[in-house]
């Protein structure tokens, strides 16, 4: 790695903003195999989102390179600002957008500041050390100190506009930061797995920390198990997720109590789902049935709504229906997807108009879904239509939630109850690989641009309805699953690998079959 900390390699804006999140992540980016690493669709969406403040903060297209800074444009993109640290150690910074403002520079009567563009709904230290670390190196570039910085949100709603001061005390900040960083990309391994690895699903090294999880039985791996409660069991000593599942219940929970009655009452279920991971074994945890709704139901419908949070925008709402033959069999062969899209600019009364003539259309089928989202999205929309309490009350009965059923009547060998961990955990497999919400949402703007002149390829629209109508199929082969034990009247853990074997014919029978529907917009 070389002799003397000059002789590194740079610690750049990007290396520091991967430490900010996660060190291991960094060492990870400078060190890993970059071969292992996973396309993951939520870098472009905030390089989308970053694109779109900027549009809207700057009166036209900003000017590229040193070139644009002697020309004094009121926007500058492309610059690569260098320098060293007290200690020695280059650092570099691709900042995302330098904005003029008055004051004294090298160049004139003017100066320039970072600008960045956050998600979320506040400014964290990640945004903070980003634009510290710009604003060093830029005043040495300009021959002006950076006394403040400006943070972007909000460009799908409405622009929210941040004046970030950046003094003495954020710049100690920085450089405790950049030593850290320094000692950790010098680490011959990479540093530890994160304390809570519940936001690893948007890191392009995922792949290689789980798999580092799993090998080392991780107690992030055991569902149900965030970082506050990992450090609790830790004190405890218990460093794994075969020493939880070894644990005594009763003797867990009386020492989990001293944290607080909640810690001491999820003891028992803590240590049975570790038991459960380390043994591969489901696990009944009710005789009563899990689906009742579907013993005397003509039919299903199966909804998945595909959402923009940042407009605030459930643009599509996708129904796979599934119908059922006279002697009780489910029609497989006869299942159909039916997309119903959802442009804001025609407004939420039509949105409702059309969600219920279809809904009316299957009056009496259950309406199942995965996760609370669609439910509460789908009252919610009732309500602000101002739709009658009783009506309101027949649309709650009519939805179940597929996901809250299984959490309530089984226990499976699984370290998350997500829709693919278990849909996959039972044989189904989706038609687009490594496709998520969060790709999809990225062919949604893509496709829908700045408005009705300005649509994309309608390919990107294919690809969504087909994300969206396997998430539909996905619920059903857990629905299935679960339907098939509740036929035999006595659900138990045993008996669940037979059950799982009739769910997977009828899972992977589904999805050739299922026709489409041309959508309306």
């Amino acid at each position: 790695m070389g002799d003397t900390p000059s002789a590194d390699k740079p610690l750049t804006d990007r290396l520091l903003r991967s430490w900010s999140r996660c060190r291991r992540r960094a060492w990870l980016d400078r060190h890993g195999d970059q071969g292992k690493r996973v396309y993951t669709a939520h870098r472009t969406l905030q390089l989308d989102d970053q694109q779109r403040s900027f549009v809207a903060l700057l009166p036209h297209k900003p000017g590229h390179g040193l070139a644009a800074c002697e020309r004094g444009e009121v926007g500058v993109v492309g610059l690569r600002l260098r320098g060293r640290t007290a200690e020695g150690y280059s650092i570099e910074a691709h900042p995302a957008l330098l904005q003029r403002q008055p004051g004294r520079s090298r160049w004139g009567d003017y100066m320039y500041r970072p600008v960045l563009a956050r998600q979320g709904r506040r400014l964290t230290r990640e945004h903070r050390l980003q634009l510290a670390l710009a604003a060093r190196l830029l005043a040495l570039f300009q021959d002006a100190p950076v006394k403040d910085g400006l943070a972007l949100a909000g460009a799908g709603r409405y622009l929210e506009k941040e004046t970030v001061a950046l003094g003495e005390s954020l710049q100690r900040q920085l450089d405790e930061a950049l030593r850290k960083l320094a000692s950790d990309l010098e680490r011959a391994e990479p540093p530890p797995l994160a304390s809570d690895r519940r936001k690893c699903s948007l890191c392009s090294w995922r792949g290689v920390c789980n798999a580092e999880a799993r090998r080392v039985g991780h107690l992030s791996e055991v569902s149900g198990i965030g970082a506050k409660r990992r450090e609790m069991l830790l004190e405890l000593g218990i460093d794994g997720l075969k020493a939880l599942a070894d644990a005594d219940p009763h003797r867990l929970a009386e020492q989990l109590q001293r944290f607080g009655e909640q810690h001491g009452a999820v003891a028992a279920p803590l240590v049975a789902q570790a038991r459960a991971q380390r043994d591969g074994q489901a696990q009944a945890l009710a005789d009563s049935f899990a689906l009742p709704e579907l013993r005397n139901a003509p039919g299903v419908l199966l909804y998945d709504i595909e959402s923009d949070p940042d407009a605030r925008d459930d643009f599509l709402h996708g129904f796979v229906c599934l119908p059922r033959d006279p002697d009780g069999r489910w029609a497989l062969d006869r299942a159909s997807y039916h997309p119903l899209l959802m442009m804001q600019e025609h407004g939420e009364r039509r949105c409702w108009q059309r969600i219920k003539r279809f809904l009316n259309r299957y009056e009496g089928w259950p309406v199942l879904h995965y996760g609370e989202t669609e439910s509460l999205a789908l009252c919610k929309m009732a309500q602000r239509q101002a739709v009658s309490d009783e009506d309101r009350q027949a649309l709650r009965c009519r939805l179940v939630d597929v996901h809250a059923r299984l959490r309530t009547h089984w226990r499976l060998p699984l370290n998350s109850y997500g829709l693919k961990t278990v849909a996959d955990w039972l044989g189904f497999s989706w038609s687009q690989a490594g496709v998520d919400g969060a790709r999809a949402l990225l062919w949604w703007r893509q496709w829908r641009g700045t408005g009705p002149q300005d649509r994309g390829h309608v390919q990107a629209l294919r690809w969504i309805f087909t994300y969206n109508r396997d998430d539909g199929l996905a619920t059903w082969a857990v629905a299935a699953w679960m339907f098939e034990v509740d036929s035999r009247s006595q659900p138990r853990a045993g008996g669940s690998q037979k059950a799982l074997g009739r769910a997977m014919e009828t899972s992977t029978s589904l999805s050739p079959a299922c026709s489409v529907s041309a959508p309306s917009a």
